[in-house]
């Protein structure tokens, strides 16, 4: 009967690497729609949400299928806890990803008002910080998840530089004062994605340790 819980865990590991390969892939395409103004791109990536949404409940369906079963020690516990909490984290960065292609299709058809450095810098962390989370997780890698928490700073200054500039620039010129806010919005969400990967690490530091860490 062991033999087959184990099993069962690895196919839990299996299916939350599955989802961060299709949140991280969002990620990639969400931001290349951006930077490059393709529509169709964006468009792609708001339709991968419904899939992300299945693996959510697929995963959550596995998660609790675990729970009800017999065998489970303290560490089963702690793990699968642990995913579903993650996976609502995961989730939520693919839904990130859907708003920003959004925002894509709302701003495409005019130039941008100012080059995308740090936006990208941001996606760039933040996709990092994804795929670190969820490694640190399937390889109980302790260091790699605190380092993904430490990472979030980089992230937060990032975004902090951005609305400075997109301030100054609705200031400058309030005629282009949609699209400066909208390039905010995608900032914003990029934020939230890096807070969401920190979750998953303080998840992972909790399934590791047993220890709580306050969450954003």
């Amino acid at each position: 009967m062991r033999t087959n819980y184990d099993r069962q865990l690895k196919k839990l590991n299996d299916e939350m690497v599955e989802m961060g390969s299709m949140i991280e892939g969002v990620i990639e395409k969400a931001i290349k729609a951006l930077v490059n103004q393709d529509v169709d791109l964006a468009q792609e990536v708001i339709r991968r949400d419904d899939q992300i949404d299945q693996q959510e409940k697929d995963i959550e369906s596995l998660c609790f299928k675990l729970l009800l079963m017999e065998q489970p020690v303290a560490t089963d516990l702690r793990q699968v806890s642990s995913a579903l909490k993650m996976v609502t984290d995961m989730e939520r960065i693919g839904d990130h990803a859907a708003d920003i292609s959004e925002l894509t299709i709302q701003m495409a058809g005019k130039p941008y008002v100012k080059e995308l450095e740090h936006i990208k810098a941001m996606a760039k962390e933040s996709r990092v910080m994804l795929v670190d989370s969820i490694d640190a997780y399937v390889n109980l890698d302790l260091t790699k998840a605190r380092k993904v928490i430490a990472q979030d700073d980089v992230v937060d200054d990032l975004f902090i530089k951005v609305k400075s500039e997109l301030i100054n620039l609705i200031h400058r010129n309030a005629d282009a004062g949609e699209q400066e806010t909208d390039l905010l919005m995608v900032a914003k969400y990029l934020e939230r994605i890096g807070d969401h990967a920190t979750n998953i690490s303080e998840w992972v530091i909790y399934y590791i340790t047993g220890e709580h860490i306050s969450g954003n």
